[in-house]
């Protein structure tokens, strides 16, 4: 419940206005809706007995029916009001709680993105943040307007009714509910986590179906992915049943308990009005004032059926709201030289060094190619000098400072790093482009593709607006690579990593990027990770790693 906890004050600090108003309108509607079946029994019984004594031509129907025409008017107003101003709150809370779990997954240390899968980076920002609406819709709001109408019950019925009745309203209204509502949730809360977990399941393999539906379709594997899918979904549905038949008897365990309720309170009423204690008219307000307030449990159920998948939700948002962000220390200017003594690198994540006492210098200009077997550490001198992974021991200088040392916003402004594998999503090319550098001009972009010997085939195809599909698709992997590769030119660094930069390029086409990389940036320092002998050819340094 703490995770819960969590989210709701995150909304509640978010829009706690709104949420207060909408709590008291909720509040209304129950309160109007218990005293307007309560004061029409007790209008209708009243209004009968006063006829049957002939008194009816001077009984007082029209303060009554103007009580009833309000509780009836208001209630409606309230239940709009209230849904308005509770759901409008909730849905902006969540729209910036939303914003910040994203912010703080952009913003996490490199080791945590490297074990976020995309299927689960995007159902957290998406299913799991749509599933705590009901924290405050389903669970709260209600359980707080169902407790103070009660409690308002209670005194009103103390005063006209008796106190027997007040205490048995009371009592057997928050027992019966009470024990409805654990027994439920005993069966509940765990078939709505494993219904959370299929759904998860099937969300991920559907994403991993139609990112790879090529591949699978090549290797003949695509029936196969969609049976994979599909079971999900069955035992998704299963799921779902099995829940719905708990919430459906808990629904008839609480008409029971109304039934019960309400025949109470006409027992007592019927015994006080034996007695000569009460009119009949005030047992009848009694016993339709017990009917009314079955409405106030109602809605419990609901979050009941979706206590586990919230609780499930908020946990995974609590840890995404809470991952550590990267934490910017010192400032720089624009580094004039990359300096490595004596560093030991581990892998990420593990404490073996998998490179020891590494050595090296750069200046603006130079070119450095890290060669050797795969395995041997060429990636992780990357992300170590790229400010990634922290450096075991020695010193590893950009400028000045240590690059622990260097702020996160002007580190990235100096140094640029692409990866063996990029990301490229769906879009123009233009907009892949300008990613690195918003406000480039189209001659920018044309000068960078150029670059990269790309421009003649963009040009061919359409221009800075040829629409690219979802991970680059509509260019093959060496001309998606190629693209990766002009948009970290864009950003002009004064320090660019590259990790295989011509992977997937024929010789020829390859030296004409490696030729036109230092023609676009002739003042940068580059370092390199290659098994190319082509590449090496052009470092002006070579360190061999292994």
């Amino acid at each position: 419940m703490s995770a819960l906890w969590f989210i709701f004050r995150i909304v509640l600090q978010d829009q706690r206005k709104a949420l207060l108003r909408g709590a008291v309108l909720s509040f209304a509607v129950l309160a109007m809706g218990a005293a307007l079946l309560g004061v029409s029994g007790w209008f209708i019984t009243a209004a009968s007995a006063a006829g049957l004594i002939g008194m009816g031509a001077v009984f007082d129907v029209f303060r009554p029916s103007a009580a009833i025409r309000f509780l009836a008017l208001g209630r409606t107003a309230a239940r709009y009001g209230e849904r308005m101003l509770s759901h409008d709150a909730t849905l902006r809370a969540l729209e910036s709680l939303r914003l910040r779990v994203l912010r703080r997954v952009l913003a996490a240390p490199f080791t945590q993105l490297g074990h976020l899968r995309g299927p689960q980076a995007l159902a957290r920002l998406t299913a799991d943040i749509d599933a705590l609406d009901g924290v405050s819709l389903r669970l709260v709001l209600p359980f707080v307007a169902a407790l103070a109408t009660h409690m308002l019950a209670f005194g009103l019925l103390w005063w006209l009714v008796g106190l027997p009745v007040a205490l048995f309203s009371l009592t057997g209204w928050l027992v019966g509910s009470v024990l409805i509502l654990v027994t439920a949730s005993r069966r509940a809360v765990p078939l709505s986590r494993q219904a959370e977990a299929a759904t998860q399941a099937l969300r991920a393999r559907m994403i991993d179906m139609v990112r790879s539906r090529d591949t699978l379709t090549a290797y003949g594997r695509l029936r196969a992915q969609a049976d994979f899918a599909q079971a999900a979904e069955a035992r998704q549905a299963a799921l779902r049943c099995a829940l719905d038949r708990v919430e459906r008897r808990a629904g008839a365990a609480q008409a029971v308990l109304a039934t019960l309720m309400a025949g109470g309170a006409l027992w007592i009423g019927a015994l006080f009005v034996t007695h000569g204690v009460i009119a009949p008219a005030i047992a009848a307000l009694g016993f339709f004032t017990m009917l009314g307030l079955a409405e106030t449990v109602a809605p419990l159920r609901r979050a009941i059926a979706d206590l586990g998948r919230m609780t499930e939700a908020a946990r995974r948002v609590r840890r995404g709201v809470m991952l550590s962000p990267v934490v910017a220390s010192g400032q720089s200017a624009s580094p004039d030289a990359l300096i490595a003594q004596d560093v030991t690198i581990a892998r990420p994540g593990t404490a073996h060094a998998i490179v020891r006492r590494l050595s090296f210098s750069a200046r603006p200009g130079d070119t450095l190619a890290l060669t050797g077997p795969s395995g041997c550490g060429k990636s992780t001198v990357l992300q170590a000098i790229a400010g990634l992974v922290p450096v075991l021991d020695g010193t590893l200088r950009l400028g000045a400072l240590p690059v622990s040392e260097w702020g996160e916003h002007p580190l990235r402004e100096a140094v640029t790093y692409l990866p063996q594998r990029s990301a490229l999503m769906a879009g123009t090319v233009g907009d892949a482009l300008r990613l690195a550098q918003p406000g480039a001009t189209d001659a920018d972009l044309w000068a960078v593709l150029d670059a990269v010997a790309l421009g003649r085939l963009i040009r061919g195809r359409g221009g800075l607006g040829m629409m690219l599909g979802p991970r680059g698709e509509g260019l093959s992997g060496g001309e998606a690579r190629r693209l990766t590769l002009a948009r970290a030119l864009l950003r002009r660094p004064a320090l660019l990593l590259l990790d295989e930069p011509t992977e997937g390029l024929d010789d020829a086409t390859a030296k004409m990027v490696l030729a036109g990389l230092r023609a676009y940036l002739p003042d940068a320092m580059i370092v390199l990770a290659s098994h190319h002998p082509r590449e090496a050819a052009t470092a002006d340094r070579i360190i061999a790693l292994g």
